[in-house]
């Protein structure tokens, strides 16, 4: 049976390198670098469109319940300030109460009025700290906090397929930050825009951004869907 051309191997250090994990990691250092590079647009793409912004909007209510549009900024600046040991202190210190975690990192990050928050926010744009999450739920966290703050100011953003196509199928496959994968149970997902299709069962229908905040719970954007399943997700959210 032919099985391809057997691996190249080379000594390294005492040890042999088989060129295909050579090319496997190369892959992945590819993809993560891939995936802070869009991190890294979309945070800056979000500190331009906030730029201006009157004051008194950032008390506008975001689609992040009991947040305003300016708190989600700061627990966004939080996420790219805090290594996996910082994270871990404050939840000890906050005795395993994640919310409180949140609410403590983010109120650390507010600063004395709306242009500090935005001033700190712009200073992490580049950052590649964070949490101890996947890397592609933070990419996740941007897209999706990105717009719980724009949708409640009434601005629209241009998102690259690409992103907002991997953002979707991380939340497919998962349940690990917020509800996703379980509240898509058993219904067909299809974009309108791009590749992004998932599950079998009543359809649900529009485009990838709609798609993807719908199965992390914000509800509004059911409006934007279309299909026999828009109702069971509809009743999903909460």
């Amino acid at each position: 049976m032919t099985t391809g051309p057997a691996p190249v191997r080379y000594a390294l250090t005492g040890r042999s390198l088989d060129m295909t994990d050579q090319q496997r990691g190369s892959t992945r250092a590819d993809r993560r670098n891939d995936t802070w590079a869009r991190i890294h647009a979309e945070r800056a793409a979000l500190a331009t469109d906030l730029t201006g912004l009157p004051a008194q909007r950032f008390a506008t209510p975001s689609l992040c319940a009991g947040l305003t549009v300016r708190e989600v900024l700061a627990h966004l600046t939080a996420a790219a300030s805090l290594n996996g040991w910082q994270w871990f202190a404050g939840v000890v210190r906050c005795r395993f109460d994640f919310d409180k975690q949140v609410t403590m990192r983010l109120n650390e990050q507010l600063g004395a009025d709306p242009a500090e928050t935005l001033e700190r926010f712009r200073a992490v744009v580049t950052s590649r700290t964070k949490p101890p999450l996947p890397l592609p739920a933070m990419l996740g966290e941007t897209i999706v906090h990105g717009e719980d703050i724009r949708r409640p100011l009434g601005l629209r953003h241009a998102y690259p397929i690409g992103t907002v196509t991997r953002v979707a199928e991380y939340y497919r496959e998962t349940d690990q930050v917020v509800v996703a994968k379980g509240r898509i149970g058993g219904l067909r997902l299809v974009a309108t825009d791009g590749p992004f299709a998932s599950g079998t069962g009543p359809l649900v229908s529009g485009t990838t951004l709609a798609l993807t905040m719908a199965m992390t719970g914000r509800g509004t954007y059911c409006d934007e869907l279309s299909g026999a399943g828009v109702p069971i997700l509809r009743d999903r959210m909460g």
